[in-house]
């Protein structure tokens, strides 16, 4: 341990280090997505057991974010990324050896109260250790794989899938979980955390209890009533994202009955947009240190929206098209900012509870819009409520723009230095 704490790695070589293990990591995942799919089909048989997967994540973040972050605050944040990323790989190895549905859903479970943990922790820790004027250049690598992973990840699992069975995809991801453990392993513990004697002492004296949670929750509605500006910026901003979510569980309904496209082309369609998608994170990686941090949100978000606006209102293949790179190209850049803006604006110490609280009440919105878009779709036509539902993203993306744009707000954006909470 103090052989590995003397070794500790420069700025650039922790950051390559850093998008290594996500890049790895994030590949794994979109080959297990294609091959989680394929193997609960050839299980059951049945769309609806396929469907069920959608559904797990959303669970295990209702009953896990409302107490999560309570330890992501006080807990090691290396060690955490670590154990998580441990048991995600462990489960992935057991995966493929269970046949029946009953026990392949609390493995998926398990996969998703380690996602909970993983993702506000590495957010978390990501922030301690990149510097405040190098993380917007950060978060648009960080995009940029993730782009990559998204066309680059189900094409390796097609391949896979023709040459072996889905299990060898699932092997893959587990492996890629095992090397991001190793990688974090030989990073440095946060700024606050490096002292090895008094991160004992702070989790010998926070254990885990209902007055911590209580404790917490208070906190987290205190912070959002004294920062009602970030919050508000934050809490619009997932309100868009939220609804590409909800339409998007439309959206191969919308293609295939209402514009009549075949499934060959909505393949098509799917590839071309993650083209857009990975053309947009490139550019976005080239020009961001040049465009300020509000531009990159109102104006990302705006292009978002209004992409999907196109795809509302598209009656042919090409308008789809463009409708679907507009928003893919554009989402780079409004998650950069966003992340960035959030981590520039929430303390540290608070970030663990703050992000997985959040998570859980957006997570309640989550169950609450699809349920709604789906009842509502047996009522109306699909049409009419692709196109509502576009019309309230594009009215949250302009209020959203607007409030960026303030010039009584420059401060909450700058990037040199950090908005005291």
């Amino acid at each position: 341990m103090a052989e590995r704490q003397k070794n500790r790695p420069g700025q650039f070589q922790l950051a390559t280090m850093l998008l290594a293990g996500i890049g790895i990591s994030t590949l794994g995942d979109f080959i297990y997505l294609v091959a989680i799919n394929v193997l609960v089909f050839k299980l059951t048989g049945s769309a609806a057991a396929v469907a069920g997967l959608w559904v797990i994540r959303p669970i295990a973040s209702l009953l896990i974010n409302s107490w999560s972050g309570s330890m992501i605050d006080r807990f090691n944040k290396r060690q955490i990324m670590i154990i998580t990323d441990i048991i995600r790989g462990g489960v992935l190895l057991v995966l493929p050896f269970v046949t029946s549905l009953w026990y392949i859903y609390p493995l998926l479970f398990a996969l998703g109260v380690c996602s909970c943990f993983f993702v506000p922790t590495s957010t978390t820790y990501m922030t301690k250790v990149i510097p405040i004027e190098s993380r917007k250049q950060f978060n648009s690598l960080r995009s940029l794989i993730k782009s990559g992973s998204f066309i680059i990840g189900p094409a390796i699992a097609g391949g896979l899938l023709l040459s072996f069975s889905p299990a060898v995809a699932i092997y893959i991801n587990a492996v890629s979980f095992f090397i991001s453990a190793i990688i974090i392993y030989y990073l440095p513990d946060a700024a606050d955390e490096g002292n090895e004697t008094a991160s004992k002492v702070a989790v010998s004296s926070n254990r885990l209890s209902l007055s911590m949670i209580k404790l917490d929750w208070q906190q987290f509605f205190r912070y959002s009533k004294m920062n009602l500006y970030v919050m508000l910026v934050y809490s619009i901003f997932e309100f868009v994202m939220l609804f590409t979510l909800a339409l998007d569980a439309q959206e191969v309904v919308f293609i295939q009955q209402v514009l009549q496209l075949s499934e060959t082309d909505y393949g098509l369609l799917m590839s071309i947009t993650g083209i857009g998608s990975l053309a947009g994170s490139m550019l976005n990686t080239a020009i961001v240190k040049r465009t300020p941090l509000h531009y990159l949100i109102g104006v990302g978000t705006l292009f978002v929206a209004l992409g999907y606006l196109i795809y509302a209102f598209s009656f042919s293949f090409l308008s789809v098209v463009v409708g679907f790179v507009l928003l893919a190209f554009a989402g780079s850049f409004a998650n950069t900012g966003m992340i960035t803006f959030f981590q520039n604006n929430v303390p540290t110490e608070q970030m663990g509870r703050i992000s997985s609280l959040f998570g859980f009440f957006l997570s309640v919105l989550q169950i609450m819009i699809t349920v709604l878009v789906g009842l509502i779709g047996y009522m109306v036509p699909i049409r009419s409520i692709i196109i509502v539902g576009a019309l309230l993203m594009f009215a949250a993306s302009l209020l959203l723009f607007v409030l960026v744009m303030l010039p009584t707000k420059k401060r909450y954006f700058q990037e040199n230095v950090a908005t005291e909470g």
